[in-house]
């Protein structure tokens, strides 16, 4: 497969892959709400449909990862993504520690609207209802995504730095920089995926549901507003 079929071919996969996290977070609304009305609570309702939408996040990593292969440079330029997705962009994706923010949120969001029966001594189950075992897992993990993350922007800064030769003709072996590009978007994407899913196996079964449903509101509501803000940018020329 050529570089521009397998460009191609991703962006297709991309315009796709929204439209079916969409559904996904559909199922997953669903599913939170049937637990959340059932007398004694679905798990495995909840398990199912997490597990549906890690597995979206998976094939993901695999289609953008042999993509990469193909076409670095255009993987880091996103051509597939509204202005807005890349203006947000770190190293060709979001940001992992991002996933700590959101978590922090919503729970910080469900504590104040649950205050009450908490302040009870009801155990809401949910996000709100974090232990400090969950805590603290949760900020270690967030300590060690960032010393990656401070890594990794590091060693892209120094192949930036050496990017003239690249453009002068200078590089003695051209191939060799772009492959080692190609492992620095590589190392960033398996961080990427790390960190969700280790965020998810800190969590309950409900709790796992509430954080992927705000990561994905996020990534297809960013998507969203990014395209709908291109559209009107367009017409308006």
């Amino acid at each position: 497969m050529s570089q521009e079929t397998a460009i191609a071919s991703f962006k297709k996969f991309q315009q796709s892959w929204i439209e079916q996290l969409r559904n996904h977070l559909n199922h997953l609304r669903s599913a939170q709400n049937h637990h959340r009305n059932s007398a004694t609570g679905d798990e495995e309702r909840l398990r199912e449909a997490v597990d549906r939408v890690m597995e979206h996040f998976r094939e993901y990593h695999r289609a953008k990862w042999a993509a990469t292969d193909k076409d670095v440079i255009e993987v880091m330029a996103s051509p597939w993504a509204s202005a807005l997705e890349r203006s947000l962009q770190w190293v060709g994706g979001w940001r992992p520690t991002t996933l700590f923010h959101l978590v922090y949120t919503e729970s910080s969001i469900l504590f104040e609207s649950r205050i009450v029966d908490i302040l009870r001594g009801f155990r809401t189950g949910d996000l709100s209802d974090l232990s400090p075992s969950q805590f603290r897992t949760v900020s270690e993990l967030q300590c060690e995504t960032v010393k990656e993350e401070n890594a990794i922007t590091e060693e892209l800064s120094e192949w930036q730095d050496d990017a003239s030769d690249l453009v002068m003709g200078t590089s003695s072996d051209p191939d060799q920089r772009i492959r080692r590009l190609a492992e620095i978007v590589h190392r960033t994407d398996d961080l990427r995926l790390r960190t969700i899913t280790r965020v998810v196996e800190v969590l309950s079964p409900l709790q796992q549901a509430e954080f992927l449903v705000a990561a994905a509101e996020l990534r297809t509501g960013v998507a969203g507003w990014g395209t709908s803000h291109d559209r009107r940018r367009s017409s308006e020329v």
